[in-house]
């Protein structure tokens, strides 16, 4: 395109990201005024720095990152390899996989709290009132995101031929998915991860109903009496999700680097 074709392009792109960016932007901003305000008029970090000297609050931030942590090892450890076995032995199997994966989107989560909640009995039963049994919800809530991010992965390689080739070679199945498998799909698995710590991190109506004080059921047990503090955590969790989301870009740039070069040293 020539040069005025393309200026007029590039005024077009900035006229449209200009009032997204600060619609989008406008809110966080109100948000960080509010929490900075300071009780005798102006603005201070006393709201953000009491968030360390709330115990109850730090706590919560604790066990929700734990259970993101473990929520992201259970979702790979189950799922990973599923889905390679399916694509492998059982292809006629990854339409119903699929399904299964992508069911959690079409049911409501107070559907999915009433009917786990005599789940959950057993569950205290067997393992204790611990709020990390609240993995076992996460996993079944992150599936339709890890599916997808996982199978563009797979998608995106000759699975077949690697897996052969490593079992010729000597290799097991573990160490086909191991050492061959997940390297070639690293930037599908940080997705997968980064979503589902994403949605872990955010989610409130289980945990709240289930009576377990994650971060998101402190925060709005907080913003009944502070609501300075409320939003300042918010604020926080929302970057840290913005974070995690930027980081993911530069994953997938470093990964789509990678898989050029082996293709140009092809």
């Amino acid at each position: 395109m020539s040069g005025p074709g393309r200026g007029r392009g590039g005024l077009l792109r900035w006229l449209v990201l200009l009032p997204i960016s600060a619609f989008m932007l406008l809110p966080l901003v109100a948000m960080l005024e509010f929490s900075t305000r300071a009780q005798g008029g102006g603005h201070g970090l006393g709201t953000w720095l009491a968030i360390g000297a709330t115990p109850e609050l730090v706590q919560a931030i604790w066990l929700s990152l734990e259970l993101a942590l473990l929520t992201v090892v259970m979702m790979l450890v189950l799922l990973l390899p599923t889905m390679i076995w399916v694509r492998l032995r059982l292809p006629e199997l990854n339409r119903l996989l699929e399904f299964v994966c992508l069911l959690p989107l079409t049911i409501p989560a107070i559907v999915l709290v009433v009917g786990l909640a005599p789940v959950y009995r057993g569950v205290a039963f067997l393992l204790g009132e611990s709020a990390s049994t609240l993995t076992f919800v996460y996993v079944i809530l992150v599936l339709p995101f890890a599916y997808r991010a996982l199978a563009g992965g797979l998608a995106a390689i000759d699975l077949k031929t690697l897996a052969e080739a490593g079992l010729s070679l000597g290799c097991s199945w573990p160490g086909v998915i191991w050492r061959i498998v997940v390297p070639n799909i690293m930037g599908a698995i940080m997705s997968a991860a980064l979503i589902s710590v994403a949605l872990v991190l955010g989610e409130f109506t289980i945990a709240s109903l289930l009576n377990f004080n994650t971060l998101q059921v402190v925060i709005n047990l907080l913003g009944k009496r502070d609501a300075g503090i409320a939003v300042a955590v918010s604020l926080a969790a929302l970057l840290l999700a913005a974070g995690l989301l930027f980081a993911l870009s530069f994953v997938d740039q470093s990964g789509r680097r990678r898989a050029g070069a082996v293709d140009d040293d092809g």
